[in-house]
Parts: C-alpha cells; sequence; structure tokens
C-alpha cells in the first residue's frame, strides 16, 4: 500500500524566524511531497522558548523522533529525552520546550502520540473530526465550561501550554488510534494554522484538492488571516 503525502511550513507574516519542525522534513522552498510505502511516520513539533530554544527543542523532537523506533509513544518519549538532555548539557537552552503530535501509519491503521497544542485530524466523506485533544489553559477552561470557544480565542493566556515535551524526564503522552478506510485524509498541524483558520474552512480546503495543494492551501489561508505564528502542516492520503 502506498500513501502520498504533502508537507509544507512558513514562518508567518509575523515572526521573523520558525520554530517549528516537520517530518517528513520540507526541502529548502519549505514544502515536500511524495509517496511512501508503509510505515510512514509523520509529525509536527512547534518549539518554545526564546528564538534559539524553540527551534533547537522542535527541531531536536523530530530528529529524535524519526530515529528512534517502536509505537508513537515511545518515539514521543524518546523526543523529550533528547530535549531534556539537550537542556541539561547546554545551560542557555534551559526552559525550551516544543509540541508534538506524532502519527505512525501501518496495516490500515493510525497510531498518534500527542504533547501539547498541535493538533491531529481525520478528514472522511466530507467530515472533519479532530482526534487529539489540546493540552492548552483554554481547551481546560473550556471544558469546565469557564470559557466558550470565542471567549477563548481571543483570552490573553490562549497560548498556554499545560504539556510539552522538554519540561521534565518523564511526559505524558496522549495515545489515539483509529482504523483507516480507503479515501481517509490525516492533517497534522501546528497551532499556527488553527488559531487562524476555523474547522469550517479546513474542512473546504481538504476537500478536493491534491496532498500538495491542500497543504499549500493551508498555509495561505492561515497568512490571509494574519500569519501571526509560524504554520506547519502534514496532509497524508490513504488511496482509495
Amino acid at each position: 500500500m502506498t500513501f502520498l503525502w504533502a508537507a509544507a511550513t512558513d514562518a508567518g507574516r509575523v515572526r521573523g524566524h520558525n520554530e517549528d519542525a516537520l517530518w517528513p522534513l520540507p526541502g529548502p522552498s519549505g514544502t515536500a511531497s511524495g509517496e511512501a510505502e508503509l510505515p510512514l511516520l509523520a509529525a509536527v513539533a512547534d518549539g518554545m522558548g526564546g528564538h534559539v530554544g524553540g527551534e533547537v527543542a522542535s527541531r531536536l523532537a523530530i530528529e529524535a523522533a524519526a530515529a528512534s523506533s517502536g509505537s508513537a509513544v515511545e518515539r514521543v518519549r524518546a523526543a523529550n529525552a533528547a530535549v531534556v538532555g539537550t537542556a541539561l548539557d547546554r545551560p542557555r537552552l534551559a526552559g525550551m520546550g516544543t509540541t508534538m503530535t506524532l502519527a505512525l501509519f501501518d496495516n490500515g491503521t493510525l497510531e498518534i502520540g500527542h504533547v501539547g497544542d498541535s493538533r491531529a485530524y481525520l478528514y472522511r466523506d466530507g467530515a472533519l473530526a479532530q482526534v487529539t485533544r489540546d493540552h492548552s489553559l483554554m481547551a481546560d477552561m473550556i471544558a469546565s465550561g469557564e470559557l466558550t470557544p470565542a471567549q477563548a480565542a481571543v483570552h490573553p493566556f490562549r497560548s498556554v501550554v499545560t504539556r510539552a515535551i522538554g519540561m521534565e524526564s518523564r511526559v505524558v503522552v496522549d495515545r489515539v488510534e483509529r482504523d483507516l478506510l480507503p479515501g481517509d485524509r490525516v492533517l497534522l498541524c501546528t497551532d499556527g494554522l488553527t488559531t487562524m483558520v476555523a474547522d469550517a474552512d479546513i474542512a473546504g480546503f481538504l476537500a478536493d484538492a491534491s496532498a500538495p495543494d491542500a497543504a499549500a492551501a493551508l498555509i495561505a489561508a492561515a497568512n490571509r488571516a494574519g500569519g501571526l505564528d509560524n504554520i506547519s502542516v502534514v496532509v497524508v492520503d490513504l488511496p482509495r
């Protein structure tokens, strides 16, 4: 079975640097696409901790996850160990961290390891479903009824994450598993997309375009909406 994939990343319109990292690795233009036999690994990471620290954390996490083996959760834990270990060895990077949403595609199944507020979505038969839960202050406050989604979107603490790679030697990793069907499309993305583009609009961009065109359209839509953060997406298609 051959999967089609496309990856794209962009600094956005406000920030002068890109603290996101993703797998498969994009080319110099920030985009890449191709075909892959199973198993297929895809991941996005959104770094934090300042210009240098954020870029280092997300890159280290992606590299460590890609170089390791085992389940999605085990790969995310390997990413955490790499970031924590580097911060201990290089004190100027203390406090760096990153989100990570990692997907393994194999034998008709999707396994996700997830930490932070990047997201995974499943697009099937014209419907888009978020399959990860944000580890963020806003998600917790919405779940408790303290805020509505509209209030959370403009809250001054809307960027606060409650769980991240690199913060502690042991990290709690969410595991999500889904059975895949022919024609399914999976989207991994950082919050530079989801804070700029509504889910209904994301679904529209995923509806008919090829994986590379869909990835490009999502990046462009986030930038049209203001591009306030770095934007990264990976689109993976299961053939019909």
